[in-house]
């Protein structure tokens, strides 16, 4: 099986105004495994139920798991903001609201892919 790379001009024509986001997440150590619980059901609900929520990958810390990285890719502006009105995104916006001490989103441009096929 080999690799298949992408370069920035592939990319960004595949991209169009497709929004990629990285979250930083502080989560309290104490209620991480609710955390983790309604993220895993908010992602998997998002994925299946919205065309235009096209990636996210969720990672922790090996040192420190309540910090918490996600990366996540939408279609373009509009489907980031028909995602933030869903009742399942405001459902765990309303049950993680007490278990995240902070929140940093910082809006990024993809640079390059390299991923094996069929991933």
């Amino acid at each position: 099986m080999g690799v298949t790379l992408f370069s920035i001009e592939q990319v960004n024509a595949q991209q169009g105004h497709r929004i990629t986001r990285i979250a930083k997440i502080q989560v309290d150590p104490a209620q991480l495994e609710s955390f983790n619980a309604a993220l895993k059901e908010q992602m998997a609900t998002a994925v299946k139920l919205e065309p235009g929520v096209l990636t996210y990958y969720a990672v922790a810390d090996k040192g420190n798991p309540s910090d918490i990285t996600i990366l996540e890719i939408y279609a373009d502006t509009a489907a980031y903001q028909s995602h933030i009105q869903t009742t399942h995104f405001k459902k765990y916006k309303a049950t993680v609201q007490n278990m995240v001490k902070s929140l940093e989103l910082i809006d990024v441009n993809l640079i390059s892919v390299a991923k094996k096929p069929g991933m």
